[in-house]
């Protein structure tokens, strides 16, 4: 059983699927109100009808490649079927963006198997503000409810806010946080907390890093130095290098997840804050674009409210 399996019945919950419902509800109005005007007095989907779906998906930051590729495969629809009703425009635009997300991201979350890695290390990565040190408490509440041993290490040295912060997170949801003074090397924070997870037999070690888009170059060569030193403890980690991105920074969010793939080997991403912005639609772009799987998403304040990203749950949640 992957160390992760707990999440599939999760996600399923009514109350989960409320959460997302309430979380995209900002996305959902603009993304579904634009639509609306795009085919208002058209009966059938013709050019007009496309140029204007296409501002709808560019404004609602789906992105202009991810846009293009939309509209060509409902261009083939329209040109396969001969006659296309804009009544049946929202189940297709629905079903071709959970198609384009399928294509994508061949492993789904709630299948994906995590191995026997005990500890499955996390290194978290991200831009100061994006809510990187939250997505880590509330993964942290999550696991521990699964009764897993968590210990959070708080490489992220050069902001004593950081520290701080994953302190009182530590306090708040019960988990082991290993820290150092302020300015001390992240690596040996890392190799510390490493070491301690291994001594103490902990299921889940979850490494918070500095924030900083200094220079890509500077970037590479902290992040890699913090994993070569783990990997003297633990020779495969880290296990997953989770991208933490601002979902209501819009095309800002694909800057950064430009710049932090070309940095070190993101393979997870975690989209926070949808519930206070209408460009939801960057999850469908970045997931498009950078073919590295969202895996979970921030849908509210609440500890529980960072959620597994189910691809067909959160395009049903766009249309319903």
């Amino acid at each position: 059983m992957g160390l992760f399996d707990f999440f599939k019945k999760k996600e399923t919950a009514p109350e989960a699927q409320e959460a997302l419902e309430k979380g995209l509800e900002k996305t959902k109005e603009g993304f579904l109100s634009k639509i609306t005007k795009a085919v208002a007095g058209k009966s059938t989907v013709d050019d007009d009808v496309l140029d204007n779906l296409e501002e709808v998906l560019v404004t609602s930051d789906v992105g202009v490649s991810t846009t293009l590729k939309i509209i060509d495969r409902i261009q083939a629809r329209v040109a396969k079927d001969k006659y296309l009703s804009t009544s049946e425009l929202n189940h297709l635009l629905r079903d071709e963006i959970q198609l384009l997300l399928a294509e994508n991201n061949s492993n789904d979350f709630r299948n994906f198997e995590y191995g026997d890695h005990k500890p499955y290390v996390i290194m978290v990565v991200g831009v100061n503000g994006v809510g990187k040190t939250t997505t880590i408490g509330k993964l942290a509440h999550k696991l521990k409810n699964e009764n897993l041993k968590v210990v959070l290490g708080a490489a992220d040295t050069f902001r004593a806010a950081a520290v701080e912060q994953i302190k009182l997170w530590g306090e708040r949801v019960g988990v082991r946080v290993v820290a150092q003074a302020m300015g001390s090397d992240p690596a040996s924070v890392a190799f510390d907390t490493l070491q301690s997870a291994v001594a103490n037999k902990e299921d889940v070690v979850i490494i918070d890093t500095a924030g900083r888009l200094h220079n890509k170059i500077g970037l590479m060569n902290e992040l890699g130095k913090i994993k070569s030193v783990m990997q003297k403890v633990i020779p495969n980690a880290p296990h997953e290098i989770l991208l933490v991105l601002d979902g209501s920074t819009g095309q800002n969010a694909f800057e950064q997840c430009k710049q932090f793939t070309e940095a070190t080997d993101v393979n997870a991403l975690a989209i926070t804050k949808l519930d206070g912005t209408a460009k939801g639609g960057v999850v469908i772009g970045i997931s498009d674009q950078f073919k590295i799987p969202v895996k979970y998403i921030g849908v509210g304040e609440k500890m529980d409210d960072l959620q597994l990203f189910d691809k067909k749950d959160f395009v049903n949640s766009l249309f319903n």
